[in-house]
């Protein structure tokens, strides 16, 4: 199968990231980090939409109730995406003050798996992997992390992904969905140049792993147990996450940044912070909500 990975929307984010599918409206979500914002497309009619926060999103997710929570700085707040209206559910004081949310993902125990990363330029392993339930409880579940990455969860639920930026690793563990205890961690592969640092993360319904190669500009599948399966090229400078989404979930929307380009980058490359989709030949995982009801 021949894959083209093509531009959907020339939306120019400095730092877009958590791509998340909405099937129910046929529409993505997604965040401008450093844009301090929430996109949603909708993709029958084309109708992109905007919603401002006062801080840098790391990361969403969908809710049982219908809002978006947000990984906001450090705190994770609902989003009404009606009135645009933010409220706190949790805050948390980050053993490194410099740090910042970064990826996360809704898990299918419903919670909110979020991670922080260290945010200042010599970064060090002092970020932490966080499991936020509905009713703000916050559990620290990884520490000793630099930049926390790429969470994806199997089919069956029982198997979590997780990768550093700055390991570079990519990391298998245990999870009980019902508690969202995780155990028998495993490194499933060390990222090199060819393969690129592992940005954002998401799981196919035969198991396998589909990782951004943000530094190698490409996005990689790999089977459960670390083997490289493809390798497709992305147009840009840094691809940042896939999500699979679409008629039949066989579409992966993959954002993209721009943030810390030269002018001479973005001039050779004008995609750069676009949304970009590939259509592939099998189904993604579909994505749990936020249990807040």
């Amino acid at each position: 199968m021949t894959f083209s990975v093509t531009r959907l929307l020339d939306c120019r984010n400095e730092l877009g990231e958590s791509p998340v599918w909405d099937g129910e409206h046929n529409r993505l979500f997604w965040v401008d980090i450093n844009g301090r914002a929430v996109h949603a497309l909708e993709l029958a009619s084309g109708l992109h939409r905007t919603w401002p926060v006062p801080g840098r999103v790391g990361a969403i997710g969908r809710c049982v109730s219908g809002r978006l929570v947000a990984a906001i700085e450090n705190t994770i707040q609902f989003l009404d995406l009606e009135s645009g209206a933010l409220s706190v559910l949790a805050t948390i004081d980050f053993p490194n003050p410099q740090s910042r949310f970064n990826d996360g993902k809704i898990g299918p125990d419903g919670a909110f798996w979020i991670g922080s990363m260290d945010d200042r330029p010599q970064k060090q392993p002092e970020s932490i992997l966080y499991r936020v339930s509905a009713d703000g409880t916050v559990e620290e579940k990884v520490a000793g992390l630099t930049i926390a990455n790429g969470l994806a969860f199997s089919p069956d639920g029982r198997t979590m992904f997780h990768s550093d930026s700055r390991g570079p690793w990519i990391d298998r563990w245990e999870l009980d969905p019902a508690t969202g205890a995780i155990s028998n961690r495993r490194r499933v592969v060390t990222l090199t140049n060819e393969t690129g640092r592992p940005d954002g993360g998401a799981c196919d319904m035969d198991g396998n792993y589909w990782s951004s190669g943000i530094s190698a500009r490409v996005l990689n599948k790999f089977s459960p147990d670390g083997k490289l399966l493809l390798t497709i090229p992305v147009p840009t400078l840094l691809p940042t996450m896939p999500c699979f989404g679409g008629p039949g979930m066989t579409t992966i929307f993959i954002t993209s940044a721009r943030e810390n380009r030269t002018a001479e980058e973005l001039a050779r490359c004008p995609d750069a912070g676009a949304l970009f989709s590939v259509s592939v030949d099998v189904a993604g995982v579909p994505v749990a909500k936020f249990a807040d009801r």
